[in-house]
């Protein structure tokens, strides 16, 4: 019997370009129209259906079996094998069809087709394959991303801080299997999760820039079907900060320096990460002129640590509301500097 190519996109109603989080709704939305719990007069039809759907998802919502099943396309039985360690579903102990019974749902039995190239994908060869050990077949939780704000200071230090997000978890009714007494769950309404507002204490190192990924395992979205969590990516984001500018691990300041101290020389006191130090200005240094203070950077994240440097910019503060006497002086030395 030929083996007919399934075109999944079109069960799930979304196109060929649809992000993953496009399939997951509409794999969501269909799964709770068909479920055989909300389909009693049509259990016959909704079953087939409802595995229909869920073979669709498997598919098109894992990105191994997804790039198989693109690659693989309508004509695949002249152009493709099965994958490496395939192992055919033998007809003792294998799927014998999508079970429903105890509220439970066995995601086992799916087409001729999914079986030849995704049937084995994520289990162990010789494995048993029946609805016990579906542990093994949970599907793993999506990761999530989200961004948080903080100031170039806070960056600085680092440490502990607590975040509050909103995000979706395991629902606690029926545990992530989205039915109860073989009914849909009426509290996640059988997607097997349920928002929900967490308080995550999250450290922060030291130096870290703007950009920077921060992961926390296992608490990104829910799994399904008994599968492990995804992660949770935190991205951060550094304010613009009214005295330093950041670039890589160096800061740089602009400081504005008297005449008089850039053609005599002499001390200034500047900002830093940590408090304020005296820095000398060499004499006769020009409008423009940047020192460099080792040291008194950002920390660095990367391995071997330490420090960048901080750079400060000398700025010439042209003096006004002159007295008469001084505006006489300044007179006298511009004659001279003409004289020379």
């Amino acid at each position: 019997m030929s083996v007919q190519f399934k075109d999944y996109y079109k069960v799930l109603g979304v196109p060929k370009t649809a992000a993953t989080k496009e399939i997951k709704s509409a794999y969501r939305k269909l799964a709770r129209k068909w479920h055989p719990d909300v389909n009693p007069t049509k259990k016959k039809e909704s079953e087939d259906k409802f595995k229909e759907i869920a073979e669709a998802y498997e598919v098109l919502g894992d990105a191994e079996k997804r790039k198989t099943y693109d690659t693989l396309g309508p004509d695949w039985q002249s152009r493709a094998q099965p994958p490496p360690g395939y192992q055919q579903w033998s007809t003792q102990g294998g799927p014998q069809g999508v079970h429903f019974g105890n509220g439970e749902f066995a995601d086992e039995g799916f087409s001729d087709f999914f079986q030849q190239f995704f049937g084995n994908f994520g289990h162990t060869p010789g494995a048993p394959t029946t609805a016990g050990r579906r542990g093994q077949r949970g599907r793993r939780g999506q990761d999530i991303e989200s961004e948080f704000s903080l100031s170039l200071r806070e960056a600085y230090a680092g440490g502990q801080r607590s975040l509050s997000l909103q995000s979706q978890t395991q629902c606690p009714r029926c545990h992530g299997t989205g039915t109860e007494n073989g009914k849909l769950c009426h509290q996640c309404h059988g997607t097997g999760a349920v928002n929900s507002q967490r308080t995550l204490d999250v450290t922060i190192p030291p130096g870290v820039r703007d950009g920077q990924r921060i992961r926390l395992s296992g608490q990104g979205g829910p799994g399904m079907g008994g599968g492990q969590s995804g992660d949770l990516y935190l991205i951060v984001r550094i304010t613009r900060d009214p005295t330093f500018e950041r670039r890589g691990d160096d800061l740089y300041e602009e400081h504005p320096v008297s005449v008089y101290t850039l053609v005599l020389g002499g001390e200034i006191t500047v900002p830093t990460m940590t408090g304020h130090i005296d820095v000398k200005v060499p004499a006769g240094s020009q409008n423009g002129r940047t020192l460099r203070i080792g040291g008194k950077g950002m920390p660095r994240v990367a391995a071997g640590g330490g420090f960048g440097d901080l750079y400060v910019k000398l700025v010439a503060q042209v003096p006004t509301n002159l007295t008469d006497d001084e505006r006489e002086l300044f007179k006298q030395l511009a004659e001279k500097a003409k004289a020379r």
